[in-house]
């Protein structure tokens, strides 16, 4: 049997969460696992149609759940970028060394579908928990 008292699981309060069973993050040892995480903005419950602006609302989502796990964007390890359209992931660029600069993670590209025509992408990282 796992042993899951170091297993902490963070919420975003969607409620697709519950439907489909997953969390936004999941704390488990020395890493937080953040889900694929779309543009949506959550404030103003909307998406952008511009693939930058989404990417900017990506790692707003990101950020909040890292804090809520006790890391931040510069313990990041690795990134994966999800594109329906490949053509969008050089326009992010700029947003994704706004946010990814310091930490230089290990990254991948995919080009898929994603679940609804108006998300432009969808961006999953791997974290360090800061040490105390």
């Amino acid at each position: 049997m796992r042993n899951t008292m170091n297993r902490k699981l963070i919420s975003s309060g969607s409620e697709f969460e519950l439907k489909i069973g997953y969390s936004r993050a999941v704390v488990d040892g020395d890493y937080v696992f953040v889900s694929g995480t779309t543009g949506y903005d959550y404030k103003s419950m909307s998406i952008s149609d511009s693939p930058v602006e989404q990417a900017d609302q990506c790692f707003k989502n990101i950020e909040k759940a890292l804090l809520g796990a006790g890391s931040s964007l510069d313990q990041v390890v690795r990134v994966h970028y999800i594109f329906p359209q490949k053509s969008d992931f050089e326009l992010c660029w700029p947003i994704f060394k706004k946010y990814l600069g310091k930490a230089r993670p290990a990254a991948t590209m995919f080009v898929a579908g994603l679940l609804d025509e108006r998300m432009k992408l969808e961006i999953e990282v791997t974290a360090r928990v800061n040490s105390a």
